[in-house]
């Protein structure tokens, strides 16, 4: 009697050993790829799955978007600027099998792939397109990262550059040459308004030269702005072609 239930015991336990490595359930977004004994026999899931046990393998896949941070990377640019870049890489699996088969680890792969292209890439440009046009080497990145990785079945979603750190001398001369375009700026800014002045001060003078009763109320109006401030003493240049209409001539006898 007690080896009877001894023996019902060994095959319940036998049959839960059995029923746990035969059965798997795999969420929406895994995949499992399904060897055969060694060999590709398929990809299954989402759901509910029923392996072999000894003859069946089967390895999870994740299909969702993974981030994946690439460290500092020391980059000399076009222009020799050494600087350290590091950038955030976004991807996904689009091919389980690939994935698996193609490649032995696709998350090392895709980080160093990651790494030296974003040193090849910022290699080919200015200091200054690297601060000022990272979308678009970002695209460029990402371009050929997904071009790339295309055949271990993984899709890039995006390449982002975080930080460009640039050492103290070369932060400080970054900072000269902004104080120096501010400068320029500055004097072209005032050039030109100096020059408009000019202008409209020589239109002014042709309309008062065609019109010389102006010019007199021009003085008058001078004066009386002269008039106005706390001066004691006001020089005034009175033209002599007034003093002829405030003067009578005498006629000659």
């Amino acid at each position: 009697m007690i080896l009877d239930y001894l023996t019902y015991a060994a095959l319940a336990l036998v049959l839960i050993i059995f029923l746990s490595s035969a059965i798997r359930i795999l969420r929406e977004y895994e995949r499992g790829v399904v060897f055969t004994l060694g060999r590709f026999t398929g990809v299954k899931g989402p759901g509910l799955i029923i392996l072999i046990p000894a003859v069946q393998q089967m390895v999870k896949v994740d299909l969702r978007v993974t981030v994946q941070v690439v460290p500092p990377q020391d980059v000399i640019s076009r222009d020799n600027v050494s600087v350290k870049v590091n950038a955030v890489l976004y991807f996904r699996i689009i091919d389980p099998e690939r994935a698996i088969i193609k490649v032995a680890d696709y998350m090392a792969a895709t980080s160093q792939l990651a790494q030296t292209t974003l040193r090849s890439v910022l290699g080919k440009h200015d200091l200054d397109e690297m601060l000022a046009e990272r979308d678009r080497l970002n695209a460029d990145i990402q371009e050929i990262l997904d071009q790339q990785t295309d055949a271990w079945g993984i899709k890039v979603t995006g390449v982002e550059i975080k930080d460009i750190d640039l050492n103290e001398t070369m932060v400080r001369a970054i900072a000269k040459q902004a104080e120096a375009e501010r400068l320029r700026r500055a004097k072209v800014i005032n050039a030109m308004g100096e020059q408009q002045a000019a202008e409209k001060l020589v239109e002014a003078g042709h309309i008062l030269a065609q019109q010389p009763q102006a010019m007199q109320l021009r003085y008058f109006a001078a004066l009386h702005d002269i008039a106005g401030e706390r001066s004691s003493t006001v020089v005034f240049p009175l033209p002599m072609n007034l003093l002829d209409h405030l003067i009578p001539r005498s006629e000659a006898t």
